[in-house]
């Protein structure tokens, strides 16, 4: 089992003064400890579960590309971009972008989008969830066109490329990865579009895999060939071996990676513990 970090919060002690140097510490950190992936929330305000709106928070993209600079093989990735916040088009190319600049290393992690005061409260146009998977549906069959080069015109109900042209085009096709665990229409999106997808741990996991598995069958699409990652938060408290068991739960269920927050992570100390005492033995489920 591979790891992630997901980096949710940019509240540090001396912010916004030392949020660069205090995060360029963290990558490097993570990379040498032996993370397979750095990622981060694609969110303009922080987010309930974490903090109030008003806390830090930067912007994904731009704080990818500072990432990329500041590690050499961990994976990039937004957990996930909410197809409403940008064109499909310009998200394409901000990920060809950092695939590029950062030697291949770029990953599309997209989902419906369901934060409905940021958008109202920047602007963005919010349209109910039955347009927003439309939309997603539509973003997913560009992203596939553009990753693999292909200008012809795109006409789809919402969005209209007449030249979706995309170069320099990414290293090799960027793993699109679907986040959320809804029944009947995420994990149907997995299965016809995605290479990966991610769920949360502890919430009937085994369920949500074994649905994935029928939408699978259902469009011939060979379940094993999807990357099963779960959310989980890394508690170093918890002790290495309770984190390695839970991890172990987590691989028996079929899960290859778990991504998400390691509390603590701005002292780093945490990231090199996981490295030291939990990477090394989960590498082997």
């Amino acid at each position: 089992m591979k790891l992630g970090l997901q980096i949710p919060d940019f509240t540090t002690p001396a912010a916004p003064a030392s949020l660069g140097p205090g995060l360029a510490r963290v990558a490097r950190t993570a990379d040498d400890a032996g993370f397979e992936i750095l990622a981060v929330m694609d969110h303009f305000f922080q987010i309930g579960v974490v903090g109030p709106p008003e806390r830090e928070m930067l912007e994904a993209y731009t704080t990818l590309g500072f990432l990329a600079a500041h590690s050499s093989r961990a994976k990039l990735l937004t957990l996930v971009t909410g197809v409403v916040y940008r064109h499909p088009g310009i998200l394409i190319k901000q990920v060809s972008t950092l695939d590029v600049l950062s030697g291949g290393r770029a990953m599309l992690g997209i989902g419906a989008a369901w934060n409905e005061s940021e958008s109202k409260g920047l602007g963005i146009p919010f349209p109910p969830v039955a347009e927003r998977f439309e939309r997603l549906e539509e973003t997913l069959q560009i992203a596939h066109r553009m990753f693999a080069g292909d200008e012809s015109p795109y006409d789809g109900k919402h969005y209209h490329l007449e030249r979706p042209l995309n170069s320099p085009a990414p290293l090799g096709r960027p793993t699109i990865m679907i986040g959320g665990s809804g029944e009947r229409k995420t994990l149907r999106l997995v299965a016809q579009y995605a290479d990966a997808c991610n769920l949360f741990a502890g919430r009937d996991e085994a369920r949500k895999l074994e649905v994935l598995r029928q939408h699978c069958e259902a469009v011939g699409r060979d379940y094993d060939t999807i990357y099963k990652t779960a959310f989980y938060w890394f508690d170093p408290a918890k002790g290495s071996q309770r984190i390695i068991d839970e991890l172990g739960a987590l691989a028996q269920l079929g899960f290859h990676a778990a991504i998400g927050p390691v509390s603590g992570v701005w002292d780093v100390r945490p990231l090199e513990v996981i490295g030291d005492e939990v990477i090394p033995v989960v590498a082997d489920f």
